[in-house]
């Protein structure tokens, strides 16, 4: 018997298989779009000093925090390009203008061709800015949402494009009501509003949206106004939407504890795996919203970049990888170039990914990382990189007449099986290749 509601409840199956989402970050933080690039987030949340992630923080979609802490970058940087007249309101009335020729179709495109298999845009970050039309009016700010319903538009261009189309809503945070900085971690938990005012302003946004978009993902941040009960919610949401999946973000403490159902964990710039579902989300860059302090050296290189899906896939987890838009929606060339690029490496590879459980890594016998996953006939190892003449693993016993042949060629290829490594024999001399695959038949 299950100790709290939905314990039992199985993960949709398409979420299983669809291992890769786009996440959108795309808002008013887009017009100062600064942050800080010296230091990554997963560096900074290793080191554990938590005044040290939040004045230092490489997001540009905190910067209205980073800002307010006195001594952060972001305070010295906005002293120096704006001064004090400059608010960030001004940032919000610059933003609708700026947005207003936005085309989310060409996202949407861009998306698809990348092999997406789910969206999940920002409709609220903690700056409380709305990217829909919302029937709830802001109670302290007056125009803080968009002028128009970008999340509708595109919800309608992922879908006609045969995504799928989930939503991020911060619970947690909503500067609106609770102003910032949040210094440390003791700040983030009493800077979560716990009014009856704001908790029925983040029951209702979550009710409209939805109504609005039927969500595939329920996708929350940060937590949830403590005088709620978060199952409340995700009763309404797998009423609406059957096959709907919700994260742990609604406070990840009473998941981690079994107090708190969730279908899927969220790593943060980590690729630490958990024992339920979990799902990477983490910017190309070092930001979620755009920053335009980046530079190459701050973006994985485009082989990183594909064999990091290869990684989470084969240890049975999603990336949720995000792409953050300029003020007048143009998405960055960098972000663009390796989207483009792993999108041509999964029409090649689809099958070793899509539908495919994980089976784990290991290293090949030349020192090469590699990752198994099973499809429904066949086995598949992901050899990072183009092996040469021969490449070995260590692999469980192929049955009699089982082949071996490298995905996207059909030659048969010649392969030995002793004391639990498997050899496969590389005829031709491969050309480069950010990973190659191997199937095995039989």
């Amino acid at each position: 018997m299950s100790s709290y509601p939905f314990a039992d409840r199985p993960l949709p199956q398409w979420y299983d298989d669809a291992k890769f989402g786009i996440f959108i970050h795309w808002g008013p933080y887009a017009v100062p779009c600064y942050a800080p690039v010296d230091r990554d987030m997963g560096d900074l949340m290793k080191a554990g000093d938590w005044e040290e992630i939040f004045k230092w923080s490489p997001y540009t979609e905190w910067y209205l925090n980073s800002w307010s802490i006195e001594g952060s970058p972001t305070e010295a940087h906005h002293a120096e390009m704006y001064g004090p007249a400059v608010t960030y309101t001004d940032f919000v009335e610059e933003f609708h203008e700026r947005a207003r020729g936005v085309d989310v179709a060409h996202w949407a495109d861009l998306f698809q061709s990348a092999g997406a298999k789910y969206v999940v845009p920002v409709t609220k970050h903690h700056d409380g800015f709305l990217m829909w039309h919302s029937d709830l009016q802001n109670p302290f700010r007056d125009h803080w949402m968009a002028e128009r319903d970008h999340i509708g538009e595109l919800a309608t261009a992922v879908r006609d494009r045969d995504m799928r189309f989930g939503v991020y809503y911060s619970g947690g945070l909503d500067w609106t009501f609770q102003p910032p900085p949040v210094r440390d971690l003791m700040s983030l938990f009493t800077n979560i509003p716990s009014s009856q005012e704001y908790a029925d302003y983040a029951t209702a946004h979550w009710h409209e949206l939805i109504a609005k978009y039927s969500p595939c993902s329920m996708w929350n941040d940060i937590g949830w106004p403590s005088i709620l009960d978060p199952s409340d919610m995700l009763a309404h949401f797998y009423d609406a939407v059957p096959d709907g999946v919700v994260n742990d973000r609604f406070n990840m403490i009473a998941v981690a504890t079994g107090q708190l159902h969730a279908d899927f964990n969220t790593p943060e710039y980590t690729t630490t795996a958990g024992a339920k579902k979990w799902e990477v989300c983490r910017g190309i860059g070092r930001s979620f919203g755009y920053n335009r302090m980046e530079n190459e050296s701050t973006f994985p290189t485009i082989d990183d970049n594909i064999w990091m899906l290869c990684d989470i896939v084969a240890r049975g987890g999603n990336l949720l990888i995000n792409v953050g838009p300029s003020a007048d929606g143009q998405i960055p060339m960098a972000q663009v170039v390796r989207l483009t690029a792993l999108g041509w490496w999964l029409r090649v590879n689809a099958e070793a990914i899509y539908g495919t459980r994980g089976l784990g890594t290991a290293t090949t016998g030349d020192g090469r990382d590699v990752g198994f996953t099973q499809g429904p006939t066949s086995s598949y190892a992901i050899v990072r990189g183009a092996p040469h003449h021969e490449v070995s693993f260590p692999f469980v016993q192929p049955g009699a007449g089982a082949e071996v042949r490298m995905v996207g060629n059909d030659r048969v290829l010649p392969h030995t099986w002793a004391d639990g490594t498997l050899r496969i024999t590389i005829p031709d001399h491969l050309p480069a290749a950010p990973a190659t695959t191997f199937r095995i038949s039989g």
